[in-house]
């Protein structure tokens, strides 16, 4: 594991009693839909992670050069809902296996990544990475890359509830509505109770 120094949960605004995790699975609008259904999952913010620039918008990471990943901050209550249920819902819900790239979305911008906020984080992140190459689930090695979280910067607003607001588009229709049924499908029993 990474042995580079992580920045206290306390200025990371993590409320107290609840974990921070950065997960990048490509474009944020379907990580955003997917995670935003989960009971214990209290906040989920699009945004850019791991890059060198500062405060980057999206015409910049759409370039490929900033170094960033699209990733959700998710906000999420441990007594609720377990790191290893979120990476769980995280790994099947993309292509882990695919570098740079999820469907025609193609640049380190699209990585797959876990960017870890503490220790145990990244333990576990490796561990059950780890598990899920030997249990031969993916034909092909998982790519994701787990390294301790360094930065965020939120998108710009209109990327926010993206799903919820422009569900009819085609790329909606297209790319995230299979993420969301996927997840209904394999993960039901985790879904918010209305």
């Amino acid at each position: 594991m990474n042995t580079h120094e992580l920045l206290p949960k306390t200025e990371l605004n993590c409320p107290k009693g609840m974990e921070l995790l950065f997960l990048g699975g490509g474009c944020f609008w379907c990580t955003e839909a997917v995670f935003l259904r989960l009971e214990g999952v209290i906040e989920v913010v699009p945004g850019y992670a791991g890059g060198l620039v500062v405060n980057p918008t999206y015409e910049a990471i759409c370039t490929g050069t900033t170094g960033h990943a699209e990733v959700i901050q998710v906000t999420f209550d441990p007594q609720i809902i377990s790191l290893e249920t979120m990476l769980a819902v995280f790994w099947a819900t993309h292509d882990p296996t695919t570098l740079n790239r999820q469907g025609a979305d193609v640049g380190p911008q699209y990585r797959s990544a876990v960017f870890y906020t503490d220790a145990a984080q990244g333990k576990k992140s490796l561990s059950l990475k780890e598990e899920l190459n030997q249990s031969g689930v993916y034909a092909n090695p998982i790519v994701t890359e787990i390294t301790p979280f360094t930065n965020f910067y939120p998108a710009e607003q209109y990327h926010h509830d993206y799903y919820a607001l422009h569900g009819q588009q085609p790329y909606c229709q297209f790319v995230v509505r299979p993420k969301v049924e996927k997840l209904q499908k394999l993960f039901g029993e985790l879904l918010l109770k209305n």
